[in-house]
């Protein structure tokens, strides 16, 4: 007996002598948290996240010594969500000062947007990427397009050629198409582009169509591009150049019944759409340009593009003859119309809003894109799913990014408010991990008001 009281006495005392399990001193740890499950649209209470290296290393109930990290964050009473995509984003061009190019990036950081897909690339933009990739400069993910192939910058079959191949042997990620190109141009440039690789994604040329587009496998169609026209019934005989802004001008010809064929043929495709309905709601609507400059956002932009855009946005509806507050109410419900049907048929919608387009501040433009979502019928898990685990699919990055599981890149919004329940959620954000890099609300706050303070210069 005594034996086995001295063996049980001096197992106790080696086990207390024990060191705890060491925690990295890089180690972050997010507690009470109330995981969305963007997969199904649960919420997983009161978990515990480790984040170490940019990566989630355990999403657990329970802690082994949580008082060995320096880093913690409450969550208790807030809600988790995976960083979002801004899947139509622009980047600012090199002639931009390099403070503005950082002050754009964070403006999507800002609003919980963690991966951008830039849909006007340039060399310079393949090293921003790099840089965002290594962490050299605060920015979201990077995804970007190559220059723009359009009616001018590739008139024969032997330029697109010459451009497509050196287009991604110099690395970008898919290839931007603009309108003006020939079908024979647009044909080569589909075969080229199967030939070296690259996918490509964008606008529908007139002379293209809607149905040669989406048989030809975009991988993604952006602004709904194209499908207006292709409603349109070949009986009319009009002319395809005379369709105005985005087919506005056809409208009163558009036969709704046709609306279920564009659907299934872009779902037998795989074609992705990017909505970017905020553009319609907002620039080409009949709101007027005082009212938009009114929104709190506008403060993020230099003086001169706020008159920019106020000048622009004449041009196309008060100056604009053909432009009618009936007609866009029938032209915008038709688009509401295919973006609830696209989403139906499938996981094809990407969370995009074309930013910084008119009145579409970065960052802040997502949000308008999201009421547009959830006026078309869309459901806020919808919306969330558009925005993470839909732009991991198409990138075919579903092991990196766009849920909060172990392995994937820390790339985290904290939500004071439930966005299942209202998507306006999403404007809540009380911190954001950029690959685990924290920025709480108080830091975001201040980083906001120096730019706004910058703008107010320019």
């Amino acid at each position: 007996m005594r034996t086995y009281l001295f063996i049980l006495l001096t197992a106790l005392v080696t086990s207390c002598a024990q060191p705890q399990k060491q925690v990295s001193k890089t180690a972050i740890l997010i507690t009470y948290a109330n995981i969305v499950d963007v997969s199904n649209g649960t919420i997983i209470e009161k978990q515990q996240i480790v984040i170490d290296s940019g990566k989630i290393k355990r999403v657990t109930n329970t802690i082994e010594n949580p008082e060995g990290y320096t880093t913690k964050i409450n969550a208790k009473g807030k809600y988790i969500i995976p960083g979002l995509a801004e899947m139509h984003a622009h980047i600012p061009q090199p002639s931009t000062s390099k403070e503005r190019i950082e002050e754009v990036l964070f403006l999507y950081l800002s609003n919980g947007i963690t991966t951008i897909r830039g849909m006007l690339g340039h060399p310079y933009h393949l090293k921003l990427r790099q840089r965002a990739e290594t962490g050299d400069i605060l920015s979201p993910r990077i995804f970007t397009s190559s220059p723009s192939l359009n009616g001018n910058s590739v008139k024969t079959k032997e330029e697109v050629i010459a451009k497509v191949t050196a287009y991604q042997k110099e690395g970008y990620d898919f290839l931007k198409i603009h309108p003006g190109i020939t079908i024979e141009v647009f044909d080569q440039l589909v075969k080229t582009a199967n030939e070296v690789g690259i996918p490509f994604s964008g606008h529908v040329p007139v002379d293209v169509g809607i149905r040669h587009a989406i048989q030809s496998k975009y991988a993604s169609i952006d602004h709904i591009d194209g499908f207006l026209e292709g409603l349109v019934p070949e009986s009319e005989n009009v002319n395809p150049g005379d369709n105005g802004f985005f087919g506005y001008n056809f409208t009163p010809l558009a036969d709704e019944s046709k609306i279920d064929e564009l659907v299934q043929l872009a779902k037998d495709n795989n074609t992705w759409i990017v909505p970017t309905q905020s553009l319609f709601e907002r620039w080409f609507a009949p709101v007027t340009a005082d009212e938009l400059l009114k929104g709190h956002e506008m403060k993020y932009m230099p003086a001169s593009t706020l008159q920019n855009w106020k000048q622009r946005k004449s041009q196309y509806t008060e100056e604009n003859p053909n432009f009618n507050k009936e007609q866009w109410q029938q032209f915008n419900t038709i688009r509401r119309t295919l973006l609830k049907k696209l989403h139906d048929s499938g996981h094809q919608i990407l969370l995009g809003s074309d930013a910084p387009q008119l009145f579409n501040v970065p960052g802040f433009s997502i949000h308008h894109e999201i009421d547009g979502m959830i006026a078309a019928g869309l459901t806020p898990l919808d919306v969330l799913q558009s925005g993470t685990m839909n732009p991991a699919l198409f990138f075919g990055k579903e092991d990196t990014f766009g849920q909060i599981k172990e392995g994937l890149d820390a790339d985290i919004v904290i939500l004071d408010a439930n966005p299942l329940e209202n998507s306006k959620a999403l404007k809540q954000v009380s911190g954001v991990l950029i690959r685990g890099h924290w920025l709480p609300k108080e830091t975001i706050d201040q980083k906001l008001q120096e730019i706004a303070q910058n703008a107010s210069k320019n």
